[in-house]
């Protein structure tokens, strides 16, 4: 018998709360995280409105000495890891007296560090010449000025990862996934794949982005990807709906201690779930695009079926990657009638995407922890802002009030830039 990881664990910092406890309350009660942006002047975006994280202040996990290290990291790094320190609190695990910390590794999915940009513009501006020219020697001097190596390295992705080892003393696999929206739930099932086959006992799994910023919002407006609901910013996120116009750019972090289920038994620990199939798949199409059949998504959901030994009709309830674009929501509709057959016309599918925004890099694990929690309380939350049916998306997407049934066994999806497709179905213990 291969080894079972199960999730014993979990944290999170999202526009809809700062604890698993608090978001999950609001996702059932179908609140909205998505407001104005505040974070930066928006005048002459297309796309005003965000999820942005409220009310965050790194004391409520840190003391003053790990504030001020961290106070010099993104936002990124200061979701990830006060979800991480929420995670490692509620399973429960002294990490200080493991008897080998080798065997405790990180996998995240983690998007880029900090972005200074304001020191960045003083310096373009600074270098400009009066007739217009750039002076690219001027700015390199000041790049040596003012930059130096800590904020260089606060930008990297893996930035996170080797923070969250130092803080918990993990010194086995420390590896960091970047497949835009499909990241951190790839994350989950790679670390999985490191418990299973006996590489390591304990795994932080999970994911953390900001994108928010003048040039995450810019790339986003030019794709042409961005609701522009900016009047009514609480209904602008509406998957599957007819109306959709564009996803809503969000940010967070959520994180999974996953542990080995034997282990985990033995120390009497709580257990949220497994993680009982995981199925990767690659479009090969185009990098901003999804094919309109759903063929890779269709996959991913077939490969995690096999995985888990299970047949569709045993999926109880889909998290959908769901993200209120009109290409995504098409196609998904359309990958989920392949790999699920008949049974995708009887299944509960929800976005919650609707009320979180979209985290990029993070939303896999986010969903993955509220299908958790789904699992746990019997109770499907909703896609809120559902308000006309799309023919061409003619599924139980849930629509706007959560739903109570008994569950035994979920799937949650995602997709991202690139081709990427993940699926990881999760089954009680």
């Amino acid at each position: 018998m291969r080894r079972r990881a199960v999730v014993t664990g979990i944290g999170c910092v999202s526009p809809v709360g700062n604890d698993p406890a608090t978001a999950w309350n609001a996702v059932c009660q179908g609140q909205s995280g998505v407001v104005p942006i505040s974070q930066f002047d928006t005048s002459g975006f297309p796309s005003r409105i965000a999820a942005e994280v409220q009310n965050f202040s790194l004391a409520r996990w840190l003391d003053q000495s790990q504030i001020d290290a961290c106070q010099r990291t993104g936002r990124n790094v200061q979701f990830g890891e006060a979800a991480a320190i929420q995670a490692m609190t509620d399973s429960g695990l002294d990490y200080a007296r493991l008897p080998d910390p080798t065997r405790f590794g990180v996998y995240l999915g983690a998007g880029e560090g900090v972005q200074d940009f304001e020191l960045l513009m003083s310096m373009i501006a600074a270098a400009r010449n009066q007739n217009g020219s750039f002076d690219l020697a001027r700015f390199n001097e000041m790049s040596f000025q003012q930059l130096n190596p800590e904020t260089e390295y606060n930008q990297e992705p893996n930035v996170l990862s080797s923070k969250i080892a130092g803080l918990f003393n993990a010194q086995g696999p420390s590896l960091n996934t970047l497949t835009a929206c499909a990241a951190s739930a790839q994350a989950i099932g790679e670390g999985t794949e490191l418990i299973r086959n006996g590489t390591a006992d304990i795994m932080m799994v999970g994911g953390s982005h900001s994108m928010i910023h003048p040039f995450g919002l810019t790339g986003f407006c030019l794709l042409g990807t961005l609701s522009t609901r900016n009047d009514d910013p609480t209904a602008a996120s509406r998957p599957f709906d007819r109306e959709r116009d564009g996803f809503v750019l969000g940010e967070g972090a959520a994180m999974l201690v996953l542990e080995e289920y034997s282990a985990a038994r033995r120390r009497g620990a709580h257990i949220y779930g497994e993680i009982r199939g995981y199925g990767v798949a690659c479009d090969a199409y185009r990098i901003t695009d999804i094919p309109d059949d759903g063929n890779g998504l269709a996959r991913a959901m077939e490969q995690s079926l096999r995985d888990a030994g299970l047949n569709a009709t045993d999926i109880g309830y889909v998290n959908a990657h769901g993200t209120s674009t009109g290409a995504n929501d098409r196609a998904e509709t359309q990958a989920l009638k392949r790999a699920l057959g008949p049974h995708a016309h009887v299944v509960p599918i929800s976005s919650t995407k609707s009320m979180t925004g979209h985290l990029v890099a993070a939303c896999g694990a986010l969903e993955a922890m509220l299908s958790l929690l789904a699992l746990r309380d019997g109770t499907v939350p909703p896609t809120v802002n559902y308000e006309y049916p799309d023919p061409d998306c003619d599924l139980d997407y849930v629509p706007n009030t959560a739903r109570e049934m008994s569950l035994n066994t979920v799937m949650s999806n995602n997709s991202g830039f690139g081709g990427q497709n993940v699926s990881l179905i999760l089954s009680r213990v």
